[in-house]
């Protein structure tokens, strides 16, 4: 198994629950969600039980149907069928997959009150209507989110965790990595944004030392999702396939901002709510929601007619936008070896919001027009902030603060929307950061990080 930060959460869970909630693991498909509970469960406790429900056999789903008021009899079951016996409060039982069997997850409440063993469900999909319409969810169940690996983890996994070390040292202390590291560091970055953070990618990667294999598994991956959607979207499949396949080309767009007309004539937002919600809940895309008023509390002045969308994955981002064969692999050379001949700036952004959503942040951003210089002028100047954060700031005491975020992908850039964005909200603004190819430095309270560094801002 991958070294993973949500196996801190886990810990954290299983001290300070003490049997009293279940754990469930939610996440995109194929992301590890199995690989860690069972990772988690081999290391912490003297035994486990997984169920697997999307293979389990018909005895085992008609036990849940007719002894969940009979918790005796259905644990002595179970243990029974697997031929496992578990030790009382030494022990946990996984409930994989458990979106395949509703009954069992809403069983979860009896099994945590009889107090014998711990849970821990695994799912995809596990917020969609159709898993939870005919059953009532347990209020005993706490939740963590399992993302693809950001590039911390991507840097453990391909053993490179004096490299992560360092860059987390260097941003804590605000010193900038030497510049050999540094380019080293950058050449990693260039070689995460092709191969992604899924699990299986990643050791496809490691195992086969090119982009070959890696691709494939990516592709199959993005398949899988596409299949989802039919299989599952129900009457909002059409359209959230419709968004899904055009999210690259948006992104592409000097406006990143999704614009649902280009879906089709007279197609607009309203149309497309609930694929929105099914593509947000199976965590394959990320929203990033346009606020009108930034300040602390994003969501109070969240403007729903305004949304960037991005995929969970940046390796799957790059595939999925570069999908024409042989055409595909020119575009990981290219990133490989720092050309810029493709549209860097649409996976970059890609990129620094899938470090955001995996440090736990929602996504925002901010756009206004500004006022011309020339008093003789009527054209307004469009700004843009890419991402909104709140974060304590030190010169206020450590109090909350509009941190602004502004995501470059060439050496040469302007920041006049900062600039701007600055100025204009000066009593709300904290930390301002740019992440950028180019070395780390400060100004005032700016700060310029590389790329890289994206994963601890």
């Amino acid at each position: 198994m991958f070294r993973r930060k949500c196996y801190e959460k886990l810990l954290e869970w299983k001290a300070s629950s003490k049997g009293r909630t279940a754990l469930l693991i939610e996440g995109a498909r194929r992301v590890g969600k199995t690989t860690l509970a069972e990772s988690f469960a081999d290391a912490e406790y003297d035994a486990h039980l997984v169920i697997d429900f999307s293979r389990a056999s018909r005895e085992v789903k008609n036990a849940f149907d007719e002894h969940s008021n009979d918790i005796n009899t259905l644990l002595r079951m179970l243990q029974l069928y697997y031929g496992v016996e578990l030790p009382r409060r030494q022990s946990v039982i996984i409930f994989d997959e458990v979106q395949h069997l509703p009954k069992a997850r809403e069983t979860v409440k009896h099994l945590v009150a009889d107090g014998r063993f711990d849970y821990i469900e695994t799912g995809s999909l596990i917020s969609i209507k159709k898993n939870v319409s005919d059953i009532v969810i347990p209020s005993e169940e706490d939740r963590v989110y399992l993302r693809p690996m950001d590039f911390e983890e991507y840097l453990w996994a391909v053993k490179r965790e004096a490299l992560a070390d360092e860059i987390r040292s260097c941003r804590e202390r605000m010193a900038p990595l030497p510049n050999p590291i540094h380019k080293l560091a950058n050449r990693m970055l260039d070689e995460y944004l092709v191969v992604g953070g899924m699990p299986q990618a990643v050791t496809a990667f490691v195992e086969d030392g090119t982009f070959v294999q890696c691709e494939r598994t990516k592709r199959r991956i993005l398949s899988l999702y596409r299949e989802d959607i039919q299989k599952f979207g129900g009457e909002d499949a059409r359209r959230a396939l419709a968004v899904f396949d055009e999210i690259p080309g948006q992104l592409s767009a000097a406006s990143k901002k999704f614009k649902f007309g280009s879906l089709g004539k007279g197609s607009r937002r309203e149309h497309y709510e609930g694929a929105l919600s099914w593509l947000e809940d199976s965590h394959i895309v990320n929203i990033c929601r346009r606020c009108n008023d930034p300040n602390v509390g994003y969501r109070l002045s969240v403007d729903e007619t305004a949304m960037k969308l991005y995929l969970g994955d940046t390796g799957l981002f790059v595939s999925h936008a570069f999908s024409d064969g042989e055409e595909s692999l020119e575009v990981q050379k290219a990133l490989q070896f720092g050309r810029v001949s493709v549209n860097k700036g649409m996976i970059v952004e890609n990129y620094v919001s899938q470090q955001l959503k995996a440090a736990g942040r929602n996504l925002f951003y901010y756009t206004w027009e500004e006022p011309p210089k020339d008093k003789n002028a009527h054209k307004l100047r469009p700004r843009e902030i890419d991402f909104l954060i709140t974060k304590g700031y030190s010169n206020a005491a450590g109090k909350l603060r509009i941190c602004p975020i502004e995501a470059k992908s060439t050496r040469s850039y302007s920041t006049v929307s900062l600039d701007d964005f600055g100025k204009r909200w000066a009593k709300r603004v904290g930390e301002e950061v740019v992440v950028h190819p180019k070395q780390l430095k400060s100004e005032g309270h700016r700060v310029y990080l590389p790329l890289y560094m994206a994963f601890c801002v």
